[in-house]
This record gives structure tokens, sequence and C-alpha cells, in this order.
């Protein structure tokens, strides 16, 4: 049985990718450090299994366990797990800046290199950028350092498409505007965002299923303003 691996996916857009994948009766593996706790099971499709991205200590070693035991291959990973923290460039501590690094780019590092020889040929990897970390594009007060993550995400998704294009492996980033979700509303409460994390997750979803049918090594972005002018969130 081919699998469908997210992280981030008890809630906001990695909830909503989730319900889009399962309504097509695919098999989906849920990441997050609440597996199990933050929502329901969805059916017999829907797996979870806790893992901190965030911390350096912890390894996706239960997570291979668990892949070998099921004998089960990977056709899709979605690095949607993310943290945003909103502060000035001249107050950001050397501390938030490794929590939104350690999370952004190094658990999407690690859990992609472990999960790695589960992926079949024609597998994607599809990694959740920001318009932010998109080049040429607007930069908001208060995001540089979740920009920069971002940012290296998307040099991150170039690279990995060339070393791994032998293996049948595609890679693309898909740099998202603002979207409202509780991520998102923490950081900026009087901020309405122009799509719904629902809208959002559905897209995803038919991308991951699609989109590397049509790109690889690709950063795009699915905002509904200019680049140079709009949504950097």
């Amino acid at each position: 049985m081919d699998l469908f691996v997210i992280t981030g996916a008890n809630r906001g857009i990695g909830l909503e990718i989730r319900k889009a994948l399962l309504a097509q009766n695919k098999a989906v593996l849920s990441l997050s450090r609440s597996a199990g706790t933050a929502t329901a099971s969805f059916g017999p499709l829907d797996f979870r299994l806790g893992l901190d991205l965030a911390s350096a200590e912890e390894n996706p070693s239960r997570v291979l366990d668990w892949l070998r035991e099921k004998d089960l291959s990977i056709k899709g990973l979605v690095n949607n797990a993310g943290l945003l923290l909103n502060r000035p460039a001249d107050q950001i501590t050397l501390e938030e800046m490794h929590q939104m690094w350690s999370v952004n780019v190094l658990g999407a590092l690690r859990l992609t290199q472990g999960l790695l020889p589960f992926m079949v040929p024609g597998a994607h990897v599809l990694n959740i950028g920001s318009m932010g970390g998109f080049q040429g594009s607007r930069k908001y007060p208060g995001l540089s350092g979740y920009s920069a993550s971002k940012a290296a995400l998307a040099n991150l998704t170039e690279c990995w498409a060339e070393e791994w294009a032998d293996r049948g492996i595609r890679v693309n980033c898909l740099a998202l505007g603002a979207v409202q979700t509780d991520m998102l509303s923490s950081a900026f409460p009087n901020y309405i965002a122009p799509l719904s994390s629902i809208e959002m997750g559905e897209y995803i979803a038919h991308f991951l299923l699609e989109g590397h049918r049509f790109y690889n090594g690709k950063i795009l972005p699915v905002s509904l303003s200019n680049p140079n002018s709009g949504d950097a969130l």
C-alpha cells in the first residue's frame, strides 16, 4: 500500500490536506507532537504517529520502524509543519531563530532523509514554503527569521530535485501567501487572510497528487497578490 505522509496535520492547512487525501481513499500518515490527541481518526486509512520535529535529540526512527513493520512505501511527503514568530529583526533572539529553523528547515531535512529509502519511483516531496521566502517578493517587518527559514527550504527544494532525480523522486515547493490559520492569527491577531485553510488544503492535496507530473525542482507562488507587492506571509 502506498502512503502519503504529512507533518503538522492535526490543525490548519495540514489537517485539511489530510482530510482531502482521505476523501480520495488515500492512506495518510500524520506526524506531529500531539498525534492522537488533537483530532479524531477519520477512518481505517488515517494513521498517526508522534514526532517532535523541533527536537534535535528526537529522530524519526520510530516512524521508520513502523513503516518496515507495516511494509509500506511512500508515494508522497508534505513537509507542512512550520513555526512562525513575529519579532522585529533587531529584537529577535538566536534562540527564537533556532526554534523556527529547527522546525521549518532542519526538521524537514532530517525527516526527508529518513523517509527517502521508503519512497517509490514517482514519489513527490512537497515542501510548504512562503511568499516571505520567495526571492523578490515584498517582505514584512517582524518576519525576517521566518522568511529566511522558508527561503532556505525553497533552496533545499531545488537541491533535492537534482540529487534525487535518478531515483525518480520529484521535489517541489509551494510558496504560500497569507492563509487564515491559528498560526497566522497568533502572529497577526488583527489580520484577515484572503483564503481559508480548507481552500488551501484542498489545493495542496491536488498538487501533491498531480503537480509532479508537470513540475520538478520548482518554487511556485500560491498567492492572490503580485509577488512583488502582495502577501508575504
